[in-house]
């Protein structure tokens, strides 16, 4: 077996079952692991500590699996995993059962979230009756064909699709990857049901599998959207970074007044409008495409003002040398939003960039709140949906932080 030495001193993450091994942790590696072998973690003194699988391009070295020296990593551990990852979902409130191949009402949801699942590296999203999948790691590539075994056995899909298109490939080694990994290719579009409430009909989306954001939609946001929609009710609002029209169409079915839908995609707006066609939505919405920081300083000057103004925007920040910029765009953002809400209007802005911690952001806004000389009272903080857990040993499946806010 392979063996990783850590340095004196540095176990204590691996003794508290964080997930990582970073390559500043390791004294001696035993042996000649591939990309993707099994290798045990011990400590200086000698102690056995955890297992997990071998990377040598990145900078985290080992994701850990184990802590339990008599489990091996092996098809049974990956078995139990996905079978464990599936119960959470399909017994969470308001997520669909484990519905069958060919039923009317398609569900979408996260069905396996990577380390939150004791799957370092491995993304699973179900979309109806199809599955896409991102293999992040190279451990996961390693196991690929016998993780796409396991999904159609035990889920029993159409279709299994590759979406491993994320930047932390690249730091493994990784080229991109797409394409059909088993089954039947998933249609250009695949027609979902999002949730709606007792107060709100459930929306329909329509989704690109292959080419869409992300592995075809955020479906981080699902409940943020339906809580925002709450507010919109009789209300002009401002849907910032919109897509596809996610909060926008949940806001229109809440009865909104009037919707303005911007985002630099003509695609993405182009979404919108086959969304809101879809749902034979009649709260009048104008898309308009453009870079959002533009628009809405433009609008600001105008003297425009909205009852609601969501801003979603994309990732600002990859890595701690970026805090400082996306901090400064976060903040500029925010503030021009502030000056364009009547007064005891509502703000729900987002930060999808897992190195701004929650605190951070609420500073962000707190800056942007004396800059307009608003006073901003914090109705609710969201985070992502619940079918991306977070486990308590790795924080950094917390990405998604939201304030829903009172401006007055």
């Amino acid at each position: 077996m392979h063996a990783v030495i850590l340095r004196s001193g540095r176990e204590r993450p691996v003794l508290q079952r964080h997930p990582w091994v970073f390559s500043g942790a390791i004294a001696t590696l035993q042996g000649s692991p591939g990309n993707g072998d099994v290798v045990d973690v011990y400590a200086a003194g000698g102690a056995w500590l955890a297992r997990g699988t071998w990377s040598s391009r990145s900078q985290i070295r080992v994701r850990l699996f184990t802590w339990d020296q008599d489990e091996t990593l092996d098809g049974n551990l990956l078995r139990q995993r996905l079978k464990r990852a599936a119960f959470n979902r399909t017994t969470l409130p308001g997520y669909a059962a484990d519905d069958e191949p060919g039923e009317t009402e398609q569900a979408a949801y996260r069905l396996v979230y990577a380390e939150s699942d004791g799957l370092p590296g491995l993304i699973v999203d179900r979309y109806g009756t199809y599955l896409v999948v991102q293999l992040l790691t190279q451990g996961m590539v390693a196991h690929a064909d016998y993780i796409v075994e396991l999904l159609a056995e035990q889920m029993r899909p159409q279709g299994i699709y590759e979406r491993s298109d994320a930047e932390v490939r690249e730091k493994e080694g990784l080229p991109p990857q797409e394409g059909l990994l088993w089954g039947a290719e998933p249609p250009p579009h695949l027609v979902l049901h999002g949730r709606g409430t007792t107060a709100l009909p459930a929306p329909r989306f329509t989704v690109d599998l292959r080419a869409g954001q992300k592995t075809g939609f955020y479906l981080d946001q699902a409940e943020n959207r339906r809580r925002v929609a709450t507010y919109c009710a009789g209300k002009d609002v401002l849907d910032g970074f919109c897509y596809s029209g996610g909060f926008t169409l949940y806001a229109a079915l809440a009865g909104a007044r009037s919707i303005t839908a911007v985002d630099s995609s003509t695609a993405a707006l182009a979404l919108v409008q086959e969304h809101l066609q879809l749902n034979q939505v009649e709260t009048p919405v104008t898309p308009v495409a453009g870079d959002v920081f533009h628009l809405l300083r433009q609008y600001r000057n105008e003297g425009r003002q909205f009852d609601v103004v969501i801003l979603d925007p994309p990732k600002f920040a990859h890595s701690q040398a970026q805090v400082d910029r996306a901090t400064r765009g976060y903040k500029d953002i925010n503030l021009l939003a502030l000056q364009l809400l009547r007064p005891g209007g509502i703000l729900a802005t987002f930060s999808c960039s897992g190195v701004i911690s929650s605190d951070l952001f609420q500073k962000v806004i707190f800056g942007a709140a004396l800059d307009a000389r608003r006073d901003v009272q914090v109705l609710e903080r969201l985070t992502q949906a619940t079918d991306h857990p977070v486990l308590l040993t790795f924080p950094e499946g917390e990405y998604l932080k939201g304030l829903l806010c009172r401006v007055w």
